[in-house]
């Protein structure tokens, strides 16, 4: 059988993975195509089957009280298994069509330790 290699997605600075899957909602190896919003957010939870919980922090400001808070967003993203995403990785999540009733997000790639920001 012949491995089936990686496209390439349009999004600058993200990188093929190395491994190959046979994923259908992989974004590398599958039909799925990311359009839409882009965002960086840190792995909470893997427990799910292939979907991971990605958390982000934003700032809200206050008027009245001339302050910020912080808030945190949450969302589902489906979870290639070519990628090797761990609970606490910092990752790029892309929009794509809804794969199931929660999943609107792909995980298209780790952010690595100097990237964070």
């Amino acid at each position: 059988m012949e491995k089936k290699k990686a496209k390439n997605i349009g999004i600058p600075g993200i990188e093929s993975p190395s491994d190959v899957c046979e994923d259908i909602n992989c974004p590398f190896h599958g039909k799925i195509s990311v359009r839409g919003r882009i965002f960086r957010g840190v792995v909470e939870s893997i427990k799910p089957s292939k979907t991971a919980i990605i958390k982000w922090e934003r700032r809200v400001y206050f008027p009245k009280y001339e302050r910020f808070e912080k808030r945190f967003t949450k969302v589902n993203a489906h979870r290639p298994s070519c990628l090797h995403i761990k609970e606490g990785d910092f990752v790029i999540i892309g929009e794509c069509r809804p794969i199931s009733k929660t999943k609107k997000f792909v995980i298209i790639g780790k952010v690595g330790e100097n990237e964070r920001a």
